[in-house]
C-alpha cells in the first residue's frame, strides 16, 4: 500500500464553519448505513459543518483539504459522517478510502491568510474568508468519533486531538456544484482549531444491534 496504516497522528491548522440545513436539501447517506445511522435533526433541519484543514509537516502526511459532514447518530450515540471531502494528496485519498470508507477526492486549494479556495475537476467548489476572533487559554482537547461506509458495511473511526481554540467568522462562496446545498446560507456558527494535534483511527464495527435501539 502507498499510505501509512493507521492510525494518523497528523497536525495543523482547522477552520470550521456549521450550518442548520433542511434534510430534504442534503445527499442521502450511503444505504449501507442505513438503519443504524440516522441523520440528527433539529426540527426538519440536520446539522452540517465544512471545514478548510491544512496538515502540517511534522505529521505522517501533509495536505490540503476541504470537507462538509453531517451529524448523525446510532442510537443516542452522536457521530459525524462525511458527505463530501477533497484532498490534494493521492496518498490522503488512497489512504482515507481504503482504511475509513472516506469518500475522498482530489482538488486544488488557494490559502492566503483569511481566504482560501478549492477547485475540482469540473470547476469551483468553494471559496471563503475566514476571520479567528476571540481566542480561548490552552489547548483544548477534543474527540469525536467518525462513521462511513466500508466496503457495504458501517464502519466508525475514532479521532482524538488537542488545539487552541477561537471563536470566528466566515463568509462563504459556493456557486452550485456538490456542495450546492450550503450555497445562499449563512453559517450559524465558525470556530478554528489552530496549531491541532490529531490521532485518527483506529477503525471498528457498528454494533448491529445499534440499528435496532430507537
Amino acid at each position: 500500500m502507498n499510505y501509512p496504516p493507521e492510525p494518523w497522528a497528523l497536525r495543523g491548522q482547522l477552520r470550521l464553519a456549521v450550518w442548520l440545513v433542511p434534510v430534504r436539501d442534503l445527499p442521502l447517506l450511503p444505504p449501507e448505513l442505513s438503519p443504524a445511522v440516522r441523520v440528527v435533526r433539529v426540527g426538519r433541519r440536520a446539522i452540517v459543518g465544512a471545514a478548510w484543514v491544512q496538515y502540517e509537516p511534522g505529521g505522517v502526511l501533509h495536505y490540503n483539504e476541504l470537507l462538509a459532514a453531517v451529524l448523525t447518530r446510532v442510537g443516542l450515540r452522536p457521530r459525524v459522517t462525511i458527505m463530501h471531502i477533497w484532498v490534494d494528496s493521492v496518498t490522503s485519498r488512497d489512504g482515507g478510502r481504503a482504511l475509513w470508507g472516506i469518500p475522498k477526492d482530489l482538488a486544488t486549494f488557494a490559502f492566503d491568510g483569511e481566504q482560501a479556495r478549492a477547485d475540482g475537476d469540473e470547476g469551483p467548489l468553494a471559496e471563503a474568508t475566514v476571520t479567528r476572533g476571540v481566542r480561548l487559554p490552552g489547548r483544548w482537547p477534543l474527540g469525536f468519533r467518525v462513521v462511513q461506509s466500508l466496503h457495504g458495511t458501517p464502519r466508525t473511526s475514532r479521532v482524538k486531538a488537542t488545539a487552541r481554540l477561537s471563536a470566528g467568522r466566515s463568509r462563504w462562496t459556493i456557486d452550485g456544484g456538490p456542495l450546492r446545498y450550503l450555497a445562499g446560507r449563512r453559517p450559524v456558527l465558525t470556530a478554528t482549531a489552530g496549531d491541532f494535534r490529531m490521532l485518527f483511527g483506529a477503525t471498528t464495527p457498528v454494533p448491529e444491534e445499534a440499528g435496532e435501539r430507537r
